[in-house]
């Protein structure tokens, strides 16, 4: 158990990967420089994907890159529903931005959302979305005048939602990475043979997968609950 500890406490720490010498010295973390190498790879993959694309005669690369988008629009516009439409690319992008970073520790990495800084942004940004649709679906009369729904009396607790929200989606993802990973370190105690290399096709994989999607889910329903209020 003194191990797993240890292992626990190594991927609990943000480390300096290196420091900007101007300003006094501005501290880059891991996570940070593990997010640039994602966003590197999905820029990569994005260009190679959609390099000489035609209207007819598509040759494969533009076939694969076209279900891909149809197949993840398909998928997120009916979460966020026609009037969140717009929104969909932005959920595509964090859905595979997260899909990556959670399966690169299969490629000797530390995963970005082991940081709590980094699951906390992505829970930021998302809820800033979510009252940016609202707003301008609505009209800034119409937001303000939500918090006072159902009745006048709860509009604290309204308000408080502002701050659950983004909380419960840091915590989720969170939580179920680091939960995924001590997971498997018990089961490499236990049995350390074999089996772990099974469980290491779900947790690692198929696991990180899902957290991407639930996030980018949750973050739809979000949307979709605000556009159409």
């Amino acid at each position: 158990m003194g191990n797993l500890r240890e292992e626990l406490i190594e991927q609990l720490t943000v480390r300096t990967a290196f420091t900007i010498p101007i300003f006094g010295g501005i501290d880059v973390a891991e996570s940070v420089v593990v997010t640039w190498i994602v966003m590197a790879v999905m820029v990569i993959l994005a260009l190679f994907l959609t390099s000489n694309m035609r209207v007819d005669h598509i040759g494969k690369r533009q076939a694969v890159a076209e279900l891909m988008v149809t197949k993840f629009e398909d998928m997120l516009a009916g979460i966020v529903g026609e009037n969140g439409r717009a929104y969909v690319p932005y959920l595509v992008t964090v859905m595979i931005y997260i899909g990556i970073s959670n399966i690169i520790g299969l490629f000797g990495l530390k995963s970005p959302t082991k940081d709590l800084g980094v699951t906390a942004a992505l829970a930021l940004m998302s809820i800033v979305l979510v009252e940016y649709a609202s707003i301008h679906a609505n009209g800034p009369k119409k937001w303000l005048h939500n918090f006072t729904e159902p009745i006048a009396i709860v509009t604290p607790i309204n308000i408080l939602e502002l701050f659950t929200r983004p909380l419960s989606l840091c915590m989720r993802l969170f939580g179920n990475v680091l939960g995924a990973f001590v997971i498997m370190e018990l089961i490499k105690i236990v049995v350390p043979i074999i089996l772990p290399a099974v469980f290491s096709l779900y947790f690692d994989l198929f696991d990180g997968l899902l957290q991407a999607y639930v996030f980018v889910f949750l973050t739809g329903l979000y949307i979709n609950e605000a556009v159409n209020e």
